[in-house]
């Protein structure tokens, strides 16, 4: 199974440069273009703040983008919510967010949820696809509701003929970096609690814009960096900054070495250049607000 997984598109209602000058559904397109030639794509991950603002038309934008490169790879796609997200633009354009190559709704089950949360299933090949909706309306952070997860262990009762693969934005891992600890996955030992001994094979995230790899109850999961931009740890403690350059990733389940994780950068020639950039008191404002 060879996944491409993408994250944090951000795309605008409409395809011009944000407000620190990035043009992010330039960014998408060159993101795509850089993966052209990749070949034996089983599946298409875009693991959610897909739009900047929650905008249908941002919607549309990442549906018709992903889209047209699902169609020439034959690859099925499947799209979580994020924290910049909102489930009923998404709903409109993507329904449950798992489509065919060609556009059309595959999910074989989705949540019946109070709320609109976003989670369904698909089997690709024998491999299940389960997405999940850690969208917190208004928060940074991210929570998995009791219901989603009552569900997912109801799904996850039954083994998949080659294992399961959990798709969600917020990582339930961190380093020791203060935003990534207030921003992440909340109670992530209530998910750890739901997988443990179960046929997940990978847990695949994104919202943090960096690579990083850890373990949730022996499953590993992948945060893969942002395709808007990527977040650059070399920056002084306390501090952050994000630079240029779209960013994803290619995800090898089953093989004799597996899992395997290899991430893609786009040869943009203002890659590195410096989009934004907190200092100490920034960010402390940042994480007292929003933690």
């Amino acid at each position: 199974m060879r996944i491409l997984h993408l994250s944090d598109t951000h795309l605008d209602r409409t395809a011009t440069p944000n407000k620190y000058g990035v043009d992010a559904t330039e960014s998408l397109r060159l993101m795509l273009a850089e993966l052209r030639h990749q070949q034996g794509v089983d599946a298409i991950v875009v693991t959610g703040d897909l739009a900047d603002a929650g905008e249908v038309e941002a919607y549309a934008a990442v549906r018709d983008l992903v889209g047209e490169f699902a169609r020439r790879t034959g690859a099925p796609v499947f799209l979580t919510t994020g924290n910049h997200d909102e489930r009923t633009a998404f709903t409109k354009v993507l329904g449950s967010g798992h489509l065919t190559a060609d556009g059309t709704e595959r999910a074989e089950t989705v949540l019946e949820s109070a709320v609109g949360e976003r989670a369904a299933v698909s089997t690709v090949g024998g491999w299940r696809f389960v997405t999940l909706d850690s969208l917190v309306p208004g928060k940074v952070h991210g929570h998995l509701s009791p219901a989603q997860l009552g569900w997912l262990r109801q799904v996850l009762s039954e083994p998949a003929p080659k294992g399961t693969i959990l798709a969600f934005h917020h990582p339930p891992i961190a380093l020791d970096v203060e935003t990534q600890r207030v921003f992440g996955l909340r109670d992530p030992e209530d998910l750890a609690a739901v997988i443990e001994g179960t046929d997940v094979r990978v847990v695949l995230t994104g919202h943090f814009h960096l690579q990083l790899l850890g373990f949730l109850a022996a499953v590993p999961v992948w945060v893969t960096p942002g395709v808007v931009n990527r977040i650059d740890l070399t920056a002084a403690p306390g501090t952050e900054r994000a630079v240029r350059g779209a960013s994803a990733s290619l995800v090898e389940l089953g093989g004799a070495t597996g899992p395997l994780f290899h991430t893609f950068h786009a040869r943009d020639p203002r890659a590195h250049e410096t989009v934004w950039e907190l200092g100490e008191e920034q960010v402390r404002s940042l994480v007292e607000n929003h933690g």
